[in-house]
C-alpha cells in the first residue's frame, strides 16, 4: 500500500524513537532498518527538511528525533515522503461524474480517509508502548546493540 520510501522512512523513525535524545549514525540506521545506505541518506534528508529529525555531521554525528516520539504521529512521517490525499473529484477528469465519485474512487477515498485517521492518531511512542506487540525492528538483540554517535554502546559496568 505504501511506497518503499515511505516504509523506509517509518523504519528509520521507529529506530530513532528507540534511542530518544541519542545521535544514531547513518550506518547504524541503515544496518538496523535494513535499508541501503545511499537510499537511506536521501530519506533522512527528506525527514530533516520536514523538521522530523535533526542531524549532525562529522565524528560523533548522527541523527535523532527533532521532537519527542509522543509528539510525532505516523501520518507526519508518511506525508514527509509521500503525501496521503483524499479524493474529492474524479481523478480522470470525467465531466459526466460531476461532483460524485464513481464506486471505485469512493472506495479509494474511503481507504485514504482510514489511513489518515489511523496514522494521524498513532505516534512513534505508541509503537514503542504497545504491550501486545514486538518492538519496532523486532530483533531484540539488534536494537540493544544500536550504535550511539557511531560507537558501539558499552555494556554496563565495563569501565
Amino acid at each position: 500500500m505504501f511506497s518503499q520510501t515511505t516504509e523506509y522512512a517509518l523504519r528509520a523513525m521507529a529506530c530513532l524513537a528507540l534511542k530518544p535524545g541519542s545521535l544514531v549514525s547513518a550506518g547504524t540506521l541503515a544496518e538496523q532498518t535494513k535499508v541501503p545506505s545511499n537510499y537511506l541518506a536521501k530519506v533522512l534528508q527528506t525527514l530533516a527538511q520536514a523538521g522530523l529529525i535533526d542531524g549532525r555531521r562529522g565524528v560523533g554525528g548522527g541523527y535523532k528525533l527533532a521532537r519527542p516520539a509522543s509528539e510525532i504521529n505516523l501520518l507526519e512521517v508518511i506525508n514527509a515522503v509521500s503525501e496521503v490525499r483524499r479524493i474529492t473529484t474524479c481523478p480522470l477528469g470525467l465531466t459526466n461524474h460531476g461532483p460524485s465519485l464513481c464506486p471505485l474512487h469512493k472506495r479509494a477515498d474511503a481507504a485514504a480517509a482510514a489511513v489518515i485517521e489511523i496514522y494521524g492518531k498513532s505516534t512513534l511512542q505508541n509503537l514503542l508502548d504497545d504491550p501486545k506487540s514486538n518492538k519496532p525492528l523486532c530483533d531484540e538483540h539488534a536494537t540493544q546493540q544500536l550504535t550511539v554517535s557511531g560507537r558501539p554502546k558499552e555494556p554496563a559496568g565495563t569501565r
